[in-house]
């Protein structure tokens, strides 16, 4: 049977729209071109309104024809779309060489990080050579070779982490002070600095911390070498316009001992909440070396004297900085630590 006029105008309307639609070069003109054939007011769209007007023996070929004439449109213009889509998921991103380069962040050290530096520099200038040592260590080196009895509070548990009877994880650094001796004779002079843990948490407690530990041993050593060499160090550390003073305590593996306070950061030593008005804060602890821990190492107490101490990086921290949470430190804020 010989295709009708109307027919023929379907084929033709559908030739010229898949020319066009073959030309597209945007998702803009896609979308016009959908709207142009196959809108509400589409040429297509009309040819299927206009089927009612046709005899009835025609009404059914042309409205097959164009309804085939649609979905091959529609197929054509999908097609299309995602092949645009594909390209330009393809295509290299446009480079403005006109445009400012992107400043990278720099990385900065962290606060603890930096005290920690600082304080093994300014012994380091004071003739002290840094040593380091094993954080999973024994018993012996931690307690027993210190003169920490079995029956010290030290020992508790709640205070220290047992792996076994033998195996702790150090509750101090000074566990370096027997190796070291053990392998070497007089003249010693080292520091020891590195993490230490016990079983404690609050706003200047963390169950881990960082300490530095501080060993020399000599002929002659005195109680009076002790204090120069620490006020030497606060005042490097704090200005020399900060004030000290040593006050007697207890340590069991030195004799006599003391602990070091400083005037208050704060207030300046005129009394505030932060040193609860008494104008100091402790920074660290200190003493002569007790003679029963040289007898551990072969040392012999009556021609050797030396003197230890210890301090807390976190609380130099605090006092430097003025913090007054200890976890502050180990949050990763970065609008913290940017202030650094």
């Amino acid at each position: 049977m010989p295709m009708t006029f109307k027919e023929r105008e379907v084929q033709e309307l559908e030739e010229v729209a898949l020319r066009e639609i073959q030309t597209g070069k945007s998702a803009e003109d896609l979308d016009r071109l959908r709207v142009k054939y196959l809108g509400r007011k589409g040429a297509l769209t009309q040819i299927l309104r206009s089927l009612s007007r046709l005899a009835p023996e025609d009404r059914r070929r042309v409205g097959n024809e164009a309804n085939r004439a649609k979905e091959s449109l529609e197929s054509a213009l999908n097609a299309a779309l995602t092949a645009l889509k594909e390209a330009r998921r393809a295509a290299p991103p446009a480079l403005d060489v006109t445009l400012p380069g992107r400043r990278f962040p720099l990385g900065r050290l962290h606060p603890l990080t930096r005290i920690n530096q600082e304080v093994c520099d300014i012994f380091l200038h004071l003739g002290f050579e840094t040593v380091e040592g094993p954080e999973v260590e024994l018993d012996y080196y931690n307690f027993e070779a210190l003169n920490i009895p079995a029956d010290h509070p030290a020992r508790d548990m709640q205070d220290t982490f047992y792996f076994n009877d033998k195996v702790l994880l150090r509750t101090h650094t000074s566990p370096m002070q027997i190796r070291v001796m053990e392998m070497r004779q007089p003249p010693v002079r080292i520091i020891a600095p590195g993490r230490v843990y016990r079983r404690d948490s609050d706003l200047t407690h963390t169950p881990m911390f960082h300490q530095v530990e501080g060993l020399l041993v000599d002929k002659g050593v005195t109680f009076a070498d002790l204090k120069g060499v620490l006020t030497a160090f606060v005042h490097e550390m704090f200005g020399p316009e900060v004030g000290l003073r040593f006050r007697p305590s207890y340590f069991p593996f030195t004799e006599p001992s003391a602990e070091v306070d400083i005037a208050c950061v704060i207030c300046r030593g005129e009394g505030c909440r932060v040193c609860k008005i008494t104008g100091w804060l402790e920074i660290l602890g200190a003493g002569m070396v007790h003679p029963a821990v040289f007898e551990a190492v072969g040392y012999d107490p009556e021609t050797y004297t030396g003197f230890a101490f210890g301090l807390g990086i976190e609380r130099i921290a605090m006092l430097k900085y003025g913090i007054d949470d200890i976890r502050l430190f180990f949050d990763n804020d970065l609008r913290f630590l940017r202030q650094f």
